[in-house]
C-alpha cells in the first residue's frame, strides 16, 4: 500500500484530506491547530485494512507516545484535543488504556482538563462474563467510551471568537456524561467509526466558528463532515487509501456539499 504524500488526496472549499501517516506529514504547520478531534487505533485487534491493531501492548503505547508528541507541535498554545479512547481492554490480556494513554499526554507536555463519558447505550447481550455467577474470574464490561479532553498552554482561548453553540446544546454537552447510539460499522463500511454526533459536540463546545480543526486519524471522515457542517477549516489525516475514498464519498454525501454544489452551478 502505497503511504501518500503531502498533496492533497481531496480539497473541496475548507475541508482538505491527506493520504499520508501522521508521523511523517509535512503539510501542516506547527502552532496551526486550534482543535484536534480523533479516534486512534485501540489495538484491540479491530480488522483495519493494511493496519495490524493486535501489536504488543508497549509497542501500541510506544506508538501514541510518538503521535502525541507530533500533534503537541501542531496546535497552537491555546489548542485543544478530544481524544476518543476506550476505557479499557480485556482481549489479550486487561489493560488500563485510558489511564495509561492520559499519563503518557501529560508526559509529552500535553494538560489535562477534563474527561467526558460516552455512553454508547450497547449493552453487551452476552451470556457469560467471564464466569458465571461465580467469583472465581468475572469480567466488568463497561458499555462507555471516554472522551479525554487536553490542551497545550492555557485553556482559556486568547482571541475572541463566534460561538455557535445553543443554550440547550450548552446546558446538556457540558454534564460530562453524553447519551448516544455509536455508529454502524457495515453499514459505513469501516470497522471502528463514530457517530457524526461525537464530533460536532467537540467541535462547538470547544472552538470558534472558522477554527481549524484536525483529525490525524481520519478513517471514515466523520470528523470532516461535522467540520463543514459546522463551518470550521476541517484537516483530515489518513494512512488508509480505501479509508480516504470512504470519506470523499461520504462528505459528497453531505447536504451541505449538495447544496454548495448547486450554488455554484445556478
Amino acid at each position: 500500500m502505497k503511504m501518500g504524500s503531502s498533496k492533497p488526496f481531496f480539497q473541496y472549499g475548507s475541508i482538505v484530506i491527506y493520504n499520508d501517516d501522521i508521523l511523517k506529514i509535512d503539510a501542516i504547520k506547527e502552532n496551526s491547530i486550534d482543535l484536534i478531534v480523533t479516534s486512534p487505533p485501540y489495538d484491540v485487534d479491530i480488522n483495519y485494512e493494511g493496519y495490524d491493531d493486535s501489536i504488543p501492548y508497549d509497542k501500541y503505547l510506544e506508538f501514541t507516545e510518538r503521535w502525541l508528541s507530533r500533534c503537541l507541535k501542531f496546535v497552537k498554545p491555546d489548542g485543544r484535543m478530544c481524544l476518543n479512547i476506550p476505557l479499557d481492554k480485556l482481549k489479550g490480556g486487561a489493560q488500563s488504556v485510558y489511564a495509561d494513554i492520559v499519563t503518557i499526554a501529560k508526559k509529552v507536555g500535553w494538560k489535562y482538563h477534563t474527561t467526558i463519558i460516552w455512553n454508547e447505550q450497547n449493552i453487551s447481550r452476552r451470556t457469560a462474563w467471564g464466569s458465571w455467577l461465580s467469583a472465581s474470574a468475572p469480567f466488568v464490561i463497561a458499555p462507555v467510551e471516554m472522551i479525554v479532553v487536553m490542551y497545550k498552554k492555557r485553556w482559556k482561548k486568547v482571541r475572541k471568537g463566534k460561538s455557535d453553540i445553543t443554550r440547550d446544546e450548552f446546558i446538556e454537552w457540558t454534564n460530562g456524561v453524553w447519551n448516544f447510539s455509536g455508529e454502524n460499522r457495515i453499514k459505513l463500511g469501516h470497522p471502528a467509526p463514530f457517530p457524526v454526533e461525537l464530533p460536532k459536540r467537540c467541535i462547538k463546545l470547544f472552538s470558534f466558528v472558522g477554527d481549524v480543526v484536525l483529525d490525524p486519524f481520519l478513517g471514515s471522515g466523520t470528523t470532516l463532515i461535522a467540520c463543514m457542517e459546522t463551518n470550521r477549516v476541517g484537516i483530515g489525516v489518513e494512512i488508509n487509501r480505501k479509508y480516504c475514498e470512504l470519506a470523499v464519498k461520504r462528505l459528497k454525501k453531505c447536504g451541505i456539499y449538495q447544496r454548495k454544489l448547486l450554488e455554484y452551478s445556478l
